[in-house]
This record gives C-alpha cells, sequence and structure tokens, in this order.
C-alpha cells in the first residue's frame, strides 16, 4: 500500500496524488509531501525510490533488502534514518519483536518505508489527519513526531518486562522449578535485545539533536534531545533490570542450593540413624560363635529383647543428641 499526504505551498492539502504527480510536488519548495510505504512489494517500492525520489542505489538497498541496527546516513540533499519500533511477545520463543523503519527525510519531503506496518507510524498518520497542524511545522516535526511515537512506545514494554521480573522474584522464593530458570533466560534474551536496539538508536537521536545537517532545522534540536533524554532513561532502566535479573538468577541458585542442602541434611541424618541399627543387626546377626563356644544366651528371649530395645534406643538418644547439639 501506498499513502501520501502532500500540502502545497497555498496551504491546501491533499490525501492522495497520482505517481506522475509526485515529482510536480517535489518542485514545490514550500510544499511539503509525506509517501507512506506500507508492506509494499520490491517490484513497485524500489522504481519509485530510485526513479521518482532519485535515491542512491545504497540507500534503497539499505532500505528494502537488509536490516540494519538503528542508523543514520548523510546524503547530502537528504538523510537516510533507519529506525526500531519494539513489540512484546512474551508466549513467543523472541520475547522482543523489532520492527525496522526506514526514513529518507528531504528539505521538503517525507519518505517511511515499512518492511511490516508499525503501530507508531499509524498513529502518525491518523494524528496528522487529524490535526493539520502538524504538517504546517514542517518536515523535521513530523520526523519528531515519529521518532517520539517509536521511543513511547518502549515504555510498555519495559513496563510489562519489570512487572514480569517482579512476579518471578516472588515466585522464586516459594517453590523455583525449571520453569522458573527458564523464564529467567527468557527475560534476559529480551532485555539484551531491548539493549541491543536502544544503544544505537539513543546515538541516532543525539546526532539529530546535535544538527548540523542540510535538510535538519537546527532549532530542531531541542525536540530530539527530549527524545533522546527518554532514549537514555530507557537504556538506564533497561540497565537496571539486567541487574535485578542478575539477582534473580543467583537467588534461584541460592534457593535451589538451600534446598539441596536440606534434603542432603534430611537424608544425611537419616543414613546416621540408621547406621547403628545396621551395626547392631549385623554384629548379633554373625553366627561364628556357636561352633567354637556354646553361648545359647545369645539366643535367648533377654537377648533377643535387650537387642530390640537397644536398637530403639540408640536412634533416639542420638537424635537427642543431634538436637541438643542444634544440628537439627
Amino acid at each position: 500500500m501506498i499513502r501520501m499526504l502532500y500540502r502545497s505551498a497555498s496551504g491546501g492539502v491533499q490525501a492522495q496524488l497520482a505517481p506522475q504527480d509526485i515529482a510536480t510536488a517535489l518542485q514545490d519548495t514550500e510544499g511539503f509531501l509525506w509517501v507512506d510505504l506500507v508492506e509494499e512489494p520490491l517490484s513497485i517500492a524500489e522504481p519509485l525510490l530510485l526513479g521518482t525520489f532519485g535515491f542512491h542505489p545504497l540507500a534503497v538497498e539499505d532500505a528494502l533488502q537488509e536490516s540494519h541496527v538503528p542508523k543514520l546516513d548523510d546524503w547530502g540533499s537528504y538523510l537516510y534514518i533507519a529506525l526500531h519500533a519494539v513489540l512484546h511477545a512474551p508466549e513467543a520463543r523472541e520475547p522482543i519483536e523489532t520492527l525496522e523503519l526506514d526514513l529518507f527525510v528531504g528539505p521538503n519531503y517525507l519518505v517511511t518505508y515499512q518492511a511490516l506496518a508499525i503501530p507508531a507510524v499509524e498513529r502518525t498518520w491518523q494524528l496528522v489527519q487529524r490535526d493539520e497542524r502538524h504538517l504546517q511545522r514542517g518536515i523535521e516535526h513530523l520526523l519528531y513526531q515519529i521518532a517520539d511515537e517509536i521511543v513511547s512506545g518502549y515504555l510498555p514494554v519495559v513496563d510489562a518486562i519489570d512487572e514480569e521480573l517482579d512476579h518471578l522474584e516472588d515466585d522464586l522464593f516459594g517453590q523455583p522449578a525449571q520453569v522458573e530458570l527458564e523464564r529467567i533466560f527468557h527475560l534476559k534474551r529480551a532485555l539484551l535485545h531491548l539493549r541491543r536496539i536502544i544503544a544505537p538508536q539513543r546515538e541516532v537521536l543525539n546526532r539529530l539533536a546535535r544538527g548540523g545537517y542540510a535538510v535538519i532545522d537546527p532549532h530542531m534540536g531541542i525536540f530530539f534531545r527530549d527524545v533522546y533524554d527518554h532514549l537514555v532513561r530507557m537504556y538506564d532502566i533497561t540497565e537496571s533490570l539486567r541487574d535485578l535479573l542478575t539477582g534473580a538468577l543467583d537467588t534461584y541458585l541460592s534457593v535451589v542450593n538451600n534446598r539441596m542442602n536440606e534434603i542432603m541434611k534430611v537424608l544425611t541424618i537419616v543414613s546416621t540413624l540408621i547406621l547403628p541399627l545396621t551395626f547392631i543387626s549385623g554384629f548379633f546377626g554373625m553366627n561364628f560363635f556357636q561352633p567354637v563356644i556354646a553361648l545359647d544366651a545369645w539366643t535367648g528371649r533377654a537377648a533377643f529383647a535387650a537387642t530390640v530395645a537397644l536398637m530403639a534406643l540408640v536412634p533416639l538418644g542420638m537424635y537427642l543428641w543431634m538436637r541438643r547439639r542444634a544440628w537439627m
């Protein structure tokens, strides 16, 4: 799908243009043109970007055929910018899904390419259609609006990970199982993925905030600085969550080790209590005395009663002794 918004120098707004009218709109240096390509086949998008707009083949190749981390390339008369929106998919194998948005920013036009539809761009499109004042503020303001919407989408994802981490920490002090360990590494992959996206995207917004580009008004730097500050905060929160996750992993290992120690303690106590019984039964079960010396008393009722009493009293005495030594 290709959709367009064109605001002419006279202030009129057109919601759609014929392909042959795009070149005319580009000649209107006081006008404004936004072309949005959403899930458009390469066979249609590539001729439009190369022929109609005249973008460099390498920039078009980056936009259409390769996946990049967030980046910014200055081609003199226009900028090529790659930004990433994120979606949280907690049940998926990869908990963080990234959607790349490629932008070409010229002096009087903006071209956006979405291989998959991005909610942040759709929200901006609806906002611009509801309030034409956003078009009046120029290309830079629209670029800021899109970047701000994308970065705003990071906060619900970070909050969801934070909430899941809180639930995980509560479960760790109950009866942690293998599933808790899987949840820890699941969250760890999500935070690492988020960190790999936020760090370069933060640098892109920092470069836009510093200015120095022919197609960006220097006075817009403060707006991009605001988005940059949001990304810095997101990065700090992500690092804090990584530290908490590391602590949760240590807690899991500690709880599992403590449970293992308790199990070994019980097994050791049971073995210790049974050991004298084994010795007594083994000693009195030997039959090598009879052929040498007549020891009929060893097989009488009194010996049997004494043996049973001894087998009952020895473990009890050992148990009381262990309790007195605070071993139990």
